[in-house]
């Protein structure tokens, strides 16, 4: 990797780490009461640059359902599902990954991609939907602004990713997922 490169993408990952957004473990259940309004479609409020899709299988749709269950268990609304989503869309096309060899990024697994050594749970953890999906949701709620920023804005904030503009991506199909889905 060229040191500009490196270098910026490390700036990054420190202004975010500085700034106090690491989720690290997170609490079995949250407080917050559940405010999400039956029946009505997950508004994008501006979908950003060219939108990906993927096919969803069992699996697919097994995990984007238990990520949504989290996030109503959290008391948070559908945008936060959606971020959530798109997040994982981006992060491990919502399969549920295990260690991955060679392939791995570091020590990453899960939903999210979620690191052990970076606090985020045991591996273990980290691979339960329910679990996986509370910490991101954890870290989430510690962006002041997250429901009205750029879903990318948001889910980079959380993840720290070399690749901070790729949630995007994924906002259409997340938002389409939530809607069909959300009252369910």
């Amino acid at each position: 990797m060229n040191t500009i490169l490196r270098k910026s993408v490390l700036g990054i990952a420190g202004l975010a780490f500085t700034g106090g957004v690491f989720a690290g473990p997170v609490a079995a259940h949250a407080d917050t009461p559940a405010h999400a309004a039956a029946g009505k479609p997950v508004a994008v409020a501006s979908v950003q640059g060219e939108q990906s899709r993927i096919t969803l299988n069992d699996e697919h749709l097994a995990n984007a359902k238990a990520i949504i269950a989290a996030t109503k268990k959290a008391g948070l609304p559908e945008r936060a599902a959606v971020i959530s989503i798109a997040t994982s869309l981006q992060e491990s096309k919502l399969e549920n990954l295990g260690h991955l060899g060679d392939r791995n990024d570091h020590d990453s697994l899960g939903l999210f991609q979620q690191r052990p050594s970076s606090g985020w749970g045991t591996p273990e953890q980290i691979t339960d939907p329910e679990y996986s999906t509370l910490a991101f949701l954890k870290g989430l709620k510690q962006v002041d602004g997250w429901d009205t920023m750029p879903l990318t804005d948001a889910a980079q904030t959380v993840q720290v990713s070399a690749y901070p503009d790729a949630y995007a991506q994924w906002e259409k199909q997340a938002t389409d997922i939530v809607n069909q889905h959300w009252t369910k």
